[in-house]
């Protein structure tokens, strides 16, 4: 079983709902057998642009290719596409097998239909259960077979429309695993929705994140992660603490790179910065045995997380979020290493 997978390519799509618009020209490039995932906060544009890439919604303005063919203007059922809902939608009338096999008979397979439906009630773990009913699976099952019936039909591309926002912590982290192990095994080209920051840096080969109905930034998780392009998405991906400051040239110290002042205080940071700028410094890059760009901090709160502690503090009217090894109380100096800033021009 192998799907034939495409690259995926938006070009200034655009779409207006009245006088609201939700996408303002949205230019992304998904390549060939990519987990490609779309993030960002409720009313952003993402599940808007998933619905444009599935023939759901009619872009007012832009192109979608599937490799060199321009689907544009094609309606769902003409674009070879898999489509997995947040709500499951399967039909509550008809057994495991026969929601698999739904679609097959539009597309019917090579082979018999019976084998196609064991073949993937294997790939999702649910062999032996294609007699059950709907109702008498739970909510990760019934994912399961959504997914198992939007493969069926061997789709180009693979949409997935936040999959796992209906299910609980455990079962989120657990389901997605097995989303991910699936994408691999066929090598299908898949965007995949979602609010949940962590579990797009989970999944993701790259992600886009999406802000207001624009691309903010797309990339790897980890250089996403670690070096955002924007104000937003160092705030949206992960926890950080951003602080409006002054960028000056070649003072770095020891260091040898720059210097940004935020209110009095003089930070030694990596890189050529001048002018305005934006100091980011994630709370986990935050240490109170720090020996570099220490500042004294009064602790406001604390909150145990099991496996570290999330501190938080007051520095002049500023609050600061520190994730430290343990509890802290009265005041405490900080420090951060100078390449662990990110420094973002306003």
């Amino acid at each position: 079983m192998g799907a034939v997978t495409v690259t995926l390519h938006l070009d200034g799509v655009t779409k207006d709902y009245g006088d609201a618009t939700a996408l303002r020209g949205i230019d992304l490039d998904v390549e060939d057998g990519e987990f490609f995932t779309l993030v960002g906060p409720s009313g952003c544009g993402k599940t808007t642009t998933l619905r444009c890439i599935a023939g759901l919604e009619a872009p007012d303005s832009g192109t979608i290719r599937f490799g060199e063919r321009d689907v544009s203007g094609l309606p769902p059922e003409d674009r070879d596409v898999g489509v997995v809902f947040q709500h499951y939608a399967l039909f509550p009338t008809m057994t495991v097998r026969e929601n698999v096999a739904y679609g097959l008979q539009f597309d019917p397979p090579a082979g018999s239909v019976d084998e196609r439906v064991d073949e993937l009630l294997a790939l999702v773990d649910l062999s032996g259960m294609g007699e059950r009913m709907p109702d008498e699976l739970s909510g990760g099952q019934r994912q399961r077979v959504a997914l198992a019936r939007a493969l069926a039909p061997e789709p180009d591309v693979l949409l997935l429309d936040e999959p796992l926002s209906a299910l609980d912590a455990r079962l989120r982290e657990q389901l997605r695993l097995e989303v991910k192990r699936v994408q691999r095994e066929l090598g299908i080209t898949t965007v995949y929705v979602t609010h949940d920051q962590s579990e797009a840096l989970a999944v993701s080969d790259r992600l886009a994140v999406i802000h207001d109905g624009r691309v903010e930034q797309v990339g790897d998780p980890e250089s996403v992660y670690e070096s955002p392009a924007t104000r937003f998405v160092a705030e949206f991906l992960g926890e950080n603490n951003c602080l409006d400051g002054r960028a000056s040239r070649g003072v770095g110290g020891e260091t040898g790179g720059s210097v940004v002042t935020v209110g009095e205080r003089e930070f030694e940071v990596a890189g050529d910065h001048a002018g305005p700028v934006t100091l980011c410094v994630r709370p986990e890059s935050l240490d109170a045995d720090a020996s570099h760009n220490q500042f004294a901090a009064r602790v406001t709160d604390v909150e145990f997380l099991g496996d570290a502690y999330r501190v938080h503090f007051d520095w002049n009217g500023r609050p600061i979020l520190a994730r430290l090894d343990e509890p802290l109380s009265g005041s405490v100096t900080l420090g951060f290493a100078p390449d662990d800033a990110t420094v973002l021009e306003r």
